[in-house]
């Protein structure tokens, strides 16, 4: 039965709203998905625990497999008003050479590049789209903390917010709510977990307008920097060994600059603007995915379904396809008020094996690039398969439109 009984006072109820679909968590996934069942009229909640969209150093890249989803929802002209820049190829640059590893201009695709928007703008805009139907609701603050289960079932869940605790009940909840998921937690679902050998420390510093555009690997002895283009600033993540960021911290900062000055020596004339810690970001570098993503009245989609590591950026792609299936597939259960656990399963069914072939990928790169490059302090050798003309394309594919492709089908 409900633990809606018999709560002590400060777990007093301050209200109860009744919806079709309970979204927690508004990022890619959830707010994809949200507008894509606002629009089938579904009643939709979407819960989101910070109070707006800004975060730093959050994936900010959006792949041509989403702008043709975007496209289809007849977004793809406004989006591209917003504020951006392209990325039409990623290289990788040794002390001896520079080849490329992904040339997105080659693919056959009306959008040849991955598009640089900073993730709060693109939230900001799929909400606001979203808002046009009355149907859906956005609340933002809301730290959901307990699901609501009756008879085995999922019926939704209680949150903190503004005033005290609130109740949101459901035909279907959904989890969307990132690599550190409450609800995954809450619904003690089993994990498949690797150790990917790296973590990263992300940071911004001044671009200059001579500068290459796009994205850059850079190899150097022992260290791995990544370089995105965000226009006026670099992003940057330095690659550091699993586990080794304390000790970095306690070789100090300027032990860190001097390494990458080493990597590239072209950031020596601003490197002294990195002045402390906390302009720095800590990225834990994880890679799972749950053996089944769903329980009567709940699904996981997203990094709640599937951790991603950032080799490729795939993903916000990943995230955003899975909302799109399950729209695709839930929409009409939804309508009906009664979604099967068959048709949950459905989903699991539509995007495993897409997200295990990813992984995989992902894991051999870090495994025969990384692991190597940091740990055993080698030289970086790109591998043949980026010199082979019929075998160049296949980084490009898989990074910018996916395994399978995925369309709005409602």
């Amino acid at each position: 039965m409900s633990t809606n009984h018999n709560l002590p006072l400060e777990h007093e109820i301050l209200d109860v709203q009744n919806t079709d679909c309970c979204i927690v968590g508004s990022g890619p996934a959830g707010a994809v998905l949200s507008l894509l069942l606002a629009r089938q009229g579904i009643s939709v909640y979407l819960l989101e625990t910070h109070k707006d969209f800004d975060r730093n150093f959050r994936g900010d890249t959006i792949h041509p497999a989403i702008m043709q989803i975007m496209e289809e929802l007849g977004l793809s002209n406004s989006l591209l008003q917003l504020p951006h820049t392209k990325m039409h190829r990623i290289q990788m640059k040794t002390s001896q050479e520079t080849i490329t590893f992904a040339d997105f201009s080659r693919l056959k695709t009306a959008y040849p590049y991955i598009m640089m928007l900073p993730q709060a703008r693109f939230l900001e805009f799929i909400t606001q789209e979203a808002k046009k139907y009355p149907n859906f609701h956005l609340i933002l603050g809301a730290n959901v903390q307990e699901l609501i289960t009756e008879n085995g079932i999922i019926q939704g869940v209680r949150y903190r917010g503004q005033g005290g605790w609130h109740e949101v009940r459901a035909t279907l909840t959904i989890a969307a709510d990132g690599r550190h998921s409450k609800l995954r937690q809450l619904g003690d679902f089993e994990s498949v977990e690797t150790s990917p050998p790296m973590d990263v420390l992300w940071f911004r510093l001044p671009r200059q307008r001579e500068e290459f555009a796009g994205g850059m690997a850079l190899f150097g002895s022992g260290n791995i920097l990544a370089m995105l283009d965000r226009g006026d600033e670099w992003q940057i993540g330095y690659v550091i060994p699993k586990g080794s960021y304390q000790q970095l911290r306690a070789t100090g900062l300027a032990e860190l600059k001097k390494s990458i000055i080493d990597t590239v020596p072209e950031l020596s004339d601003r490197i002294e603007l990195l002045q402390d810690w906390s302009k720095i970001a800590f990225l834990s570098v994880e890679s799972s995915r749950v053996k089944r993503w769903y329980r009567p009245g709940l699904l996981l989609i997203g990094d709640a379904a599937h951790v991603m590591s950032p080799v490729g950026g795939v993903g916000i792609n990943y995230a955003i396809q899975d909302a799109v299936v399950t729209a695709n597939i839930l929409s009409q259960p939804l309508k009906q008020h009664r979604v099967e656990i068959s048709d949950l399963a459905k989903v699991q069914q539509h995007r495993e094996l897409p997200t295990r072939i990813i992984q995989a990928f992902q894991a051999l790169i870090q495994k025969r690039i990384f692991t190597p490059i940091l740990t055993e302090n080698q030289t970086f050798q790109p591998p043949l398969l980026l010199r082979l003309p019929i075998l160049r394309d296949i980084p490009a594919r898989l990074i910018a439109l996916g395994i399978f492709p995925v369309h709005v089908q409602i």
